[in-house]
């Protein structure tokens, strides 16, 4: 049995009953396979799941898709159910922010500035301060991110990591659908012309992930795309598994952006860089 909370009294309420450990799954809702999988992961090792599903204002910019991101919350619950999840807590704004915007935010530091935080500003001290403040409220002890959001994962862990907060952050690989492209709630902003314009993305991303070195892995990656005249990147990136610099050999991750018609899509893949090769 699913129970769906608002507020912070009757998520409390729910917590209190909980046993064992507590397991979340963060989201804006419009769940698709992606998250389900999240809930899946965590099912497997927690009796207790708890799904948020919160728009959150702050991580979006000026012009950004705030308004129209879909919110199809009675979908979600089945979805939910579906899975066995224990609480869905779906808070209204005033529940999350009961002063207003914040005017203390987390800062994402040199890792939030770059690729996605030059694109977006903002978004990342957005993003962290309500995953900060989820993590206390629900008293997580284990947190679900996606590795689509790759950037946002890595930001997770060193705010965690760096503030000591009481949450251990797991990963879980990227959902695709069959043809590579990686799932998302805004795929269904894409119309059919620009959803196969979009599958120049995971192919950059596989095509180029199969070369050894690194000139060639961007070589690869950005022929194609660049062929694709539905696509228009933002960034296509080679980087460490930590973000930094790529290294001359070992694990990588490769990286893009683009915008898709009105569209803007992310996806990441990891690779390994061979000298020499």
């Amino acid at each position: 049995m699913t129970t769906l909370v608002h507020t912070r009294a009757d998520l409390a309420a729910a917590l209190d009953a909980a046993t064992g450990e507590i397991a979340v799954v963060m989201t804006m809702g419009a769940l698709h396979e992606g998250h389900r999988r999240l809930m899946r992961v965590a099912r497997e090792r927690s009796a207790f799941v708890l799904v948020t599903i919160f728009v959150n204002p702050l991580q979006f910019g000026p012009g950004e898709d705030y308004e129209r991101y879909p919110r199809t919350l009675d979908d979600d619950l089945a979805a939910c159910r579906a899975e066995g999840v224990s609480v869905v807590f779906a808070p209204g704004r005033d529940d999350v922010y009961p002063d207003g915007a914040p005017s203390v935010t987390m800062h994402p530091g040199p890792l939030g500035e770059i690729l996605e935080g030059a694109s977006r500003p903002g978004h990342f001290a957005g993003m962290l301060t309500v995953v900060e403040k989820l993590l206390m409220l629900t008293r997580a002890d284990v947190a679900y991110f996606g590795e689509k959001d790759y950037q946002q994962l890595a930001l997770i862990r060193r705010m965690v990591r760096d503030l000591e907060l009481p949450a251990e952050i797991v990963g879980v690989p990227t959902v695709r659908e069959e043809d590579g492209l990686a799932l998302s709630s805004r795929n269904r902003y894409l119309s059919p012309e620009e959803r196969r314009a979009a599958l120049a993305l995971s192919r950059a991303l596989r095509e180029g992930a199969a070369q050894g070195d690194p000139e060639a892995v961007l070589a690869v990656a950005q022929k194609i795309l660049s062929e694709e005249p539905g696509v228009r990147p933002d960034y296509l990136a080679l980087t460490g598994a930590d973000l930094g610099p790529a290294p001359a050999e070992g694990p990588a991750r490769l990286l893009v952006a683009a915008r898709v018609g009105a569209t803007r899509l992310i996806d990441n893949v990891p690779l390994t860089l061979l000298k020499g090769a």
